[in-house]
């Protein structure tokens, strides 16, 4: 969730009016802003991922439950949970970047506070009620995150196209970006 008027990064990003004025920004200013709109979608992806691990763990026992697959631990079935196999939606921008999270401890904490009345450590202990009430408050969660992430995404793609702009239009030179040769 974001804060209007907030000073976290997420707050400046998508304040209303951040994007006003591309075309006159500075250079330097726009690769700045380009920057802290990657770094952000690199942090909203990694706590993306922490929130659907959880999710993948508590849809598997409620799937368990309702396939009668009583006999199973969800402790046996965990490494096919958790695996990164099988079709999936594709995500992300299919782009590298050599970007690390730099709140991964505050993400995971964020996360473990969401899951303070859920026991992660047994899911199987939680009852259908409970179950149910846990996954939809981490649908809730990984919903609200997508969508922010998605919109930093289009405040990047909007740094990068005025960036790309000026290069085409002749307005910033590519020479620049080489190292100079010293005589």
């Amino acid at each position: 969730m974001t804060h209007p008027g907030g000073n976290r990064r997420i707050d400046r990003l998508l304040a209303p009016g951040f994007l006003d004025g591309l075309s006159s920004a500075s250079l330097e200013d726009l690769r700045t802003m380009r920057a802290d709109a990657e770094q952000e979608e690199t942090d909203l992806s990694y706590l993306r991922r922490l929130l659907q691990g959880r999710l993948d763990i508590l849809r598997a026992e409620a799937a368990r439950r309702a396939g009668g697959e009583e006999s199973a631990s969800w402790v046996d079935l965990l490494p096919g949970i958790l695996a990164d196999d099988g079709p999936h939606e594709a995500h992300g921008l299919g782009h590298y970047t050599a970007a690390e999270p730099s709140r991964a401890d505050q993400h995971r904490r964020y996360v473990e506070a969401l899951a303070a009345d859920v026991s992660m450590s047994d899911p199987g202990g939680l009852t259908d009620e409970s179950l149910s009430r846990a996954i939809e408050l981490f649908e809730h969660e990984e919903a609200t995150v997508s969508a922010n992430r998605r919109a930093v995404q289009h405040v990047m793609d909007q740094c990068t196209a005025e960036i790309a702009r000026r290069y085409r239009e002749g307005d910033a030179d590519v020479a620049d970006l080489l190292p100079s040769e010293s005589s």
